[in-house]
C-alpha cells in the first residue's frame, strides 16, 4: 500500500449522483461481502522504524446518532428530494476519508481511482443517513477517525492529514490488514478499518468506471433469436440439479 499524491481539493459531487451510488450500495449484495486486502504490510522507512503506533486509546467519545426521517416506506420516487437529510461530515473528516480513498484505490493508466468517483462523498452520505444500519456504520467511522488523528497526534504531535506519506502508511499498516495481524490492543481500529474500506470500495465498484474494472456490461441488445445458455451453464445447472436429486426436472429442449 502506498499514498499517491492527489489534490487537496475533492472533486465535485452533486447531491443526486452521491444518493445514485447510495442507493446502489443498499440494494448491491456486495456491500458486506466485499473481500478485505490480504497482502503483506509494507515495512516502514529506517527513519521510521522506531515511531510504534500507540496502544490502548480507542475513542470514548459520545457520538450522538442522526435522528431524522428517512424515505420512508412509501418513497416519492417520481419527484424525489434533492437533499433527503444534511451529509455531518466536516471538511477535516473529509478529507482524512479521501487520503484513505486514494491509498485504497488510486488513479492508475488513466482510470479513475476512488477519489476521483467522489467516493468520500459516498461515505458522507452513507453515514448521514437516518437508518440503523448507516447509523452503526457511522459511530464506528467517525471513531476510526478521531483515533487516526489521536495515533497521529501521540507519534508526531500532527493530526494524520498533516503527516508525510511514509507517517502515515506507518499507522495505516498497523490496522489495514485485518485482526489476524494487528496486535490485539488495535483490533477496534482494525474492524473500523475494514469497514470503513468496505464501504470505499463497495462505492467505487458501484460507478461507472468501477463497474467496468469488473467487466459488468449491464443489458445487453441481442439481435436476432436468443440463444440460450451455453453449454457450460446448462452442464453446471445439470449437476447441481443431479446432485439435490432434482435431475427429473433439468430441461430438456423441446424435440429433444
Amino acid at each position: 500500500m502506498s499514498l499517491s499524491p492527489f489534490a487537496s481539493r475533492l472533486p465535485q459531487m452533486t447531491r443526486r449522483e452521491s444518493l445514485k451510488l447510495f442507493g446502489l450500495m443498499v440494494a448491491g449484495a456486495a456491500v458486506p461481502g466485499l473481500a478485505a486486502c490480504t497482502s503483506t504490510p509494507e515495512t516502514g522507512t529506517a527513519a521510521l522504524q522506531n515511531a510504534t503506533p500507540q496502544a490502548g486509546h480507542w475513542p470514548t467519545t459520545d457520538i450522538q446518532p442522526i435522528v431524522l426521517k428517512g424515505y420512508g416506506k412509501d418513497p416519492n420516487l417520481i419527484i424525489p428530494p434533492t437533499s433527503p437529510w444534511p451529509k455531518t461530515l466536516s471538511e477535516a473528516q473529509l478529507q482524512l476519508v479521501a487520503r484513505i480513498s486514494n491509498v485504497l484505490v488510486p488513479a492508475e493508466n488513466g482510470q479513475p481511482g476512488a477519489l476521483e468517483i467522489g467516493a468520500p462523498h459516498v461515505v458522507d452520505e452513507w453515514i448521514s443517513a437516518p437508518y440503523s444500519g448507516q447509523q452503526r456504520d457511522r459511530d464506528t467511522i467517525l471513531r476510526l477517525l478521531i483515533w487516526l488523528d489521536d495515533e497521529a497526534i501521540l507519534l508526531h504531535s500532527e493530526p494524520f492529514s498533516a503527516l508525510d506519506n511514509a507517517r502515515q502508511m506507518v499507522i495505516l499498516n498497523t490496522i489495514a490488514f485485518g485482526t489476524e495481524d494487528a496486535p490485539v490492543e488495535f483490533h477496534p481500529p482494525a474492524q473500523a478499518f475494514n469497514r470503513l474500506r468496505t464501504l470505499i470500495l463497495a462505492a467505487y465498484f458501484c460507478s461507472v468506471p468501477g463497474s467496468k474494472e469488473i467487466g459488468y456490461m449491464g443489458n445487453v441488445a441481442i439481435a436476432g433469436d436468443y440463444p440460450g445458455p451455453t453449454k457450460e451453464a446448462m452442464d453446471h445447472l445439470d449437476d447441481v440439479l443431479a446432485s439435490l436429486g432434482l435431475a427429473e426436472y433439468a430441461y430438456t429442449p423441446v424435440g429433444g
